[in-house]
């Protein structure tokens, strides 16, 4: 009797070793799809991002400021471009001693400047703060403007969120200061 009871014992001590070897396999199958699919699920999330140093070319069918694309110092402006769709953003930075000039443009089809969007900028301080301003458009400049003030030294981290017409889509840039 005592070597029934013991060879039930070891019968079910090995049937739970193997019942739990095969669902730690399990475990890591489903661990594996699930990685898969939340790198998809971030894959077709992503925003368009600027590159950086891309200038943007004078002579590609619209018009550009009568500053000639240099700020005040005489320094180039380097303008950068996210291209989202039928849609193409253009930002440019302009640093004047106590804030930020930020210029936008936003063109659709066939490069045809667009007008009556609706631009926020979400910006990220070099300390990790955040500001939010709304961006109008400026007739006499021909483009969506806002000042920033700040003056901290750094890099500053820019998303346009851009809602034309209800199409929504955003560009992310960055510049320093």
């Amino acid at each position: 009797m005592k070597f029934l009871k013991t060879s039930l014992v070891i019968v079910s001590s090995v049937g739970l070793i193997f019942l739990g070897a095969c669902n730690a396999g399990n475990q890591a199958a489903n661990s594996e799809s699930a990685t898969k699919t939340a790198t998809t699920e971030t894959a077709a999330k992503t925003e368009p991002v600027a590159k950086t140093g891309e200038a943007h070319n004078e002579n590609d069918g619209h018009g550009h400021d009568e500053k000639g694309g240099h700020s005040n110092s005489g320094e180039k402006r380097s303008s950068q471009v996210v291209n989202s769709g039928k849609y193409h953003l253009e930002f440019t930075p302009d640093i004047e001693q106590d804030s930020t000039h930020l210029d936008i443009s936003v063109h659709g089809e066939q490069d045809q400047a667009i007008t009556d969007a609706k631009l926020t900028a979400q910006v990220q301080l070099p300390d990790g703060s955040n500001k939010t301003l709304q961006v109008p458009y400026n007739t006499e400049e021909k483009q969506y403007t806002a000042k920033l003030p700040a003056t901290a030294t750094g890099e500053y981290k820019v998303v346009i969120q851009t809602d034309v017409k209800g199409e929504k889509f955003n560009g992310r840039f960055t510049f320093k200061r």
